[in-house]
C-alpha cells in the first residue's frame, strides 16, 4: 500500500508525534518511540472521528489520521489480494515461466485470468528466478510482452543466490523499467518490470 500521514498516536499512557505507514500486512509508526503492528495481531480496528482504533495483544494504540481513518480501517480490514497487487484481472493473458506454487496458479485460474504458453503475447509475464542465472533469458522474454504488456521477476528474499540489485541490473541491462516492488509470499519479492514509452 504504501500510504503514509504525520499524526500523533496514543497508546497507553504515552502520546507521541511521528509518521505512520500503512504497508501491505503491518501500520508502522516512527516518531520518538516505533511501533509495528502486524495485521494479523490486530483483534479490532475502528474508525471515528479522525481517529483509527486498533486493538493488539491486550493494547489500544489510536492513531489521529483525520479524514484517512476511515480510508485505512477499510484497507486494514480488506486489503488486496496478491492478484490485486500483481495486476492480474480476470481475461489477462498471463505466462508463467519457471516454477510457481499450485496456489498462485489456482489464484490465476479463479480469476478468470488465461494462462498462455509457447510465443503467445502476455499481458503479464512471470519469471521465477531462484538464483542470478535465471535472469539470463530476461531480454529475450520481451518478445513475448503484449503491447503495455508486464514482466514480473519473482525472487526469493535474503539468499545469497541472488539480490534485489541483481534482478534490477538484468532488467535494465535489458532495456526495461523497474516499476514496483510487491510481496509475493512469505518466502519471495516479485519486481515489476515495464518497457520505457515511445521503444
Amino acid at each position: 500500500m504504501g500510504q503514509e500521514l504525520a499524526c500523533r498516536l496514543r497508546c497507553g499512557r504515552k502520546t507521541l508525534s511521528g509518521r505512520a505507514y500503512l504497508e501491505t500486512d503491518f501500520l508502522l509508526f516512527r516518531g520518538e518511540e516505533r511501533l509495528k503492528i502486524p495485521f494479523r495481531r490486530m483483534t479490532s480496528i475502528e474508525a471515528e472521528a479522525g481517529i483509527l482504533r486498533i486493538q493488539f495483544d491486550g493494547t489500544e494504540a489510536a492513531l489521529e489520521l483525520g479524514a484517512a481513518a476511515a480510508k485505512w480501517a477499510e484497507k486494514i480490514l480488506h486489503p488486496p489480494s496478491r492478484l490485486d497487487k500483481l495486476g492480474v484481472k480476470p481475461g489477462s493473458a498471463v505466462a508463467l515461466i519457471g516454477e510457481f506454487d499450485s496456489d498462485f496458479l489456482e489464484e490465476v485460474c479463479a480469476c478468470q485470468a488465461r494462462i498462455v504458453n509457447g510465443r503467445s503475447k502476455a499481458d503479464l509475464l512471470f519469471l521465477s528466478a531462484a538464483d542470478r542465472a535465471a535472469l539470463a533469458p530476461i531480454a529475450k522474454l520481451i518478445a513475448r510482452l503484449a503491447r503495455r504488456g508486464v514482466l514480473w521477476v519473482v525472487y526469493p528474499k535474503g539468499v545469497p543466490a541472488i539480490r534485489e540489485v541483481e534482478v534490477i541490473q538484468a532488467g535494465r541491462a535489458a532495456g526495461l523499467m523497474d516499476t514496483k516492488v510487491a510481496a509475493f509470499s512469505a518466502e519471495c519479492t516479485a519486481l515489476r518490470f515495464s518497457i520505457p514509452a515511445g521503444r
